[in-house]
């Protein structure tokens, strides 16, 4: 009776081993590369990369999907923050993948890989282990590895030297920033945020593989890749053919309308200010304490986080920490203390060395802080003409 129970036990084991490995697929199997193009939605601005695997003969069809995130998990919002946000491996049907592009009219290519049968048995065995519980979960990094550029790495990881991103089809090599703004309009919310919250380590040249990270660069990319000197893809087509979404934006609604207005009512007030004698303690104190506030959260992404693109920061020359300190010190004193004037010709200073940064190209800022500039510029003298009338 123990032998038989030993015996199915073992048999049991055995099973589950070898159902939990991948199947061994066939000659009529596919491998492909899926580029979903962009959507409207700031999250969705980039396109997307999948992977799919498909083998009528076993009934297979699926899409292994490395840029899956889980709102719901444990401290979530606060490993954004600090950079450390988990992605995973996700792995479902082609249909219920397609699903949501179909609802949204975003276009699909496909690119068929020309694999050998060991080859793709490779590739699927890997993506299989990687879709292991123990193994999906990978640390996410949008520039550096993300859905799109992972699949320059299994490739480089499986096949080695075989594989060469050519690099010919490249009109020229961009930077991090550029490559970037290629998908947003700069006069955005959401191209002024990453603008703002990125540092000058994002204005280097990318090379040939670093612009993976975005999925239309991966998808040209795998059009000019060769595999053991033959080009890696045999054939590619069109699942969802939608025109590409375009955004138009509302100026009413944009960054640079606001901050004009800024720098027209701060005009206003000034010019009234000079004319009257008086100082709009209030007003200083907003703009004073406003970029305190922004350049304290530039100096803790530099600093106190694990994002790669965030150090080396010089918006905190115009966004200045102290100045969270300043603007309280200016609220509540009767009179200018001396030192305030020789502050904000400190301040005026940094506006001079950030535009030099900007000239030589150590830091591309986005244009809409100008007129943040020119705000802020025109406070700092009104108050250091106000100290020697």
């Amino acid at each position: 009776m123990r032998l038989h129970i030993i015996l199915f036990i073992a048999c049991l084991c055995l099973g589950i081993k070898v159902f939990s490995q991948a199947p061994q697929l066939t000659h009529k199997s596919q491998v492909s590369l899926l580029t979903c193009s962009a959507g409207d939605e700031l999250y969705y601005a980039f396109g997307h990369t999948a992977i799919r695997v498909q083998d009528p003969e076993l009934g297979i069809d699926v899409v292994y999907n490395y840029g899956t995130f889980d709102f719901n998990r444990p401290n979530f919002y606060l490993n954004f923050v600090k950079g450390k946000l988990i992605y995973s491996l996700s792995r479902r049907s082609f249909d219920a993948f397609l699903f949501e592009y179909e609802l949204e009219k975003r276009w699909v290519k496909e690119q068929i890989f020309d694999f050998t049968l060991e080859e793709k048995n490779r590739i699927h065995a890997y993506l299989e282990n990687n879709y292991l519980p123990q193994n999906r979960d990978y640390l996410y990094d949008p520039l550096w590895y993300n859905c799109s550029s992972i699949t320059g790495d299994i490739l480089k990881n499986l096949y080695g030297d075989a594989i060469v991103f050519e690099g010919s089809h490249l009109e020229k090599r961009y930077t991090f920033r550029q490559l970037v703004r290629q998908h947003l309009n700069v006069n955005s919310w959401g191209a002024f945020g990453i603008d703002l919250a990125f540092g000058s380590v994002v204005d280097r040249k990318a090379t040939v593989k670093e612009h993976m990270f975005l999925p239309y660069y991966t998808m040209y990319q795998m059009d000019n890749t060769t595999k053991n000197g033959e080009p890696l893809v045999k054939r590619e087509r069109t699942v969802l053919d939608y025109s590409e979404h375009t955004n138009n934006d509302f100026f009413p609604l944009s960054p640079l309308f606001w901050f004009l207005l800024l720098l027209i009512f701060t005009t206003i007030i000034t010019y009234l200010d000079y004319r009257h004698k008086t100082k709009s303690k209030w007003l200083d104190f907003s703009l004073l304490l406003l970029t305190g506030l922004v350049g304290t959260v530039l100096f803790l992404l530099w600093v106190a986080t694990d994002h790669t693109s965030t150090p080396y920061n010089f918006n905190l020359l115009w966004a200045f920490p102290v100045n969270l300190v300043a603007g309280f010190v200016l609220i509540f004193q009767p009179k200018l203390p001396s030192w305030c004037i020789k502050y904000f010709w400190f301040l005026l200073s940094l506006f001079a060395v950030l535009m030099l940064l900007w000239i030589l190209k150590i830091q591309i800022f986005s244009p809409v802080v100008i007129p943040i500039m020119l705000t802020l510029g025109i406070r700092y003298a009104f108050n250091i003409k106000m100290a020697h009338p």
